[in-house]
Order: structure tokens, then sequence, then C-alpha cells
């Protein structure tokens, strides 16, 4: 059974910085499409970034272009989010997931950001 594992969220200051992890077992993970996924408050949940399984291409939302960064270490079965210049409207409970075929969500990680 696939399992996702999230890390890294947190509580930082409007321009701060943040990278998440998020570590998969149970099945092949270098096979597909990652993504990072958030959900904030009364919101509904959505795709912030993604990159290919290979790790060449990747695609963010408008929202956090030029400030969010994927990528992944197939060895590791780790993908990785670095956030940075964060603002208010990051904070969100973030996740990750496969961008085709998704799993059961993991516990996702929260971030916070707020002075």
């Amino acid at each position: 059974q696939v399992q996702f594992v999230e890390s890294g969220g947190g509580l930082v200051q409007p321009g701060g910085s943040l990278r998440l992890s998020c570590a998969a077992s149970g099945s092949i993970f270098s096979i597909y499409d990652m993504g990072w996924y958030r959900q904030a408050p009364g919101k509904q949940r959505e795709l912030v970034a993604r990159i290919t399984s290979g790790g060449r291409t990747t695609n963010y939302a408008e929202s956090v272009k030029g400030r969010f960064t994927i990528s992944r270490d197939n060895a590791k079965n780790t993908v990785y989010l670095q956030m940075n210049t964060l603002k208010p409207e990051d904070t969100a409970l973030y996740w990750c997931n496969r961008v085709y075929n998704q799993v059961i969500w993991g516990q996702g990680t929260q971030v916070t950001v707020s002075s």
C-alpha cells in the first residue's frame, strides 16, 4: 500500500522560507509524476507544483511561480518543496500525492505564515 509522509511545515514570518519533504513507501515511486497540493481554510485543495517522473519538467500555479521550487530524489523516494518569500496567503495544509492515479492522502504538514 502506497503511503506518503509529509514533513517540514511550521510557523514562519512573511518573507521567510521552509522546505517541505515527502517520503514515499510501498510502490515504485520513480515512475509517477508527483505534485504538492495545499488547502487553506474555507478553500478547495489545489495543486501548487508538479514534477515529472524523471524530474526534468516542473510546473507551478501562478500564485507560487518564482517563489516555490519542486524537486525529487528518486533514489530516496522523496519529493521536496522549497518555499521562499512566503506570504500569509500561503498558509495551508500541504500534501504530496501522485498527479495521476492519486492514492490515499497522508496527514499533510501545516504551514502557517504570520508575523
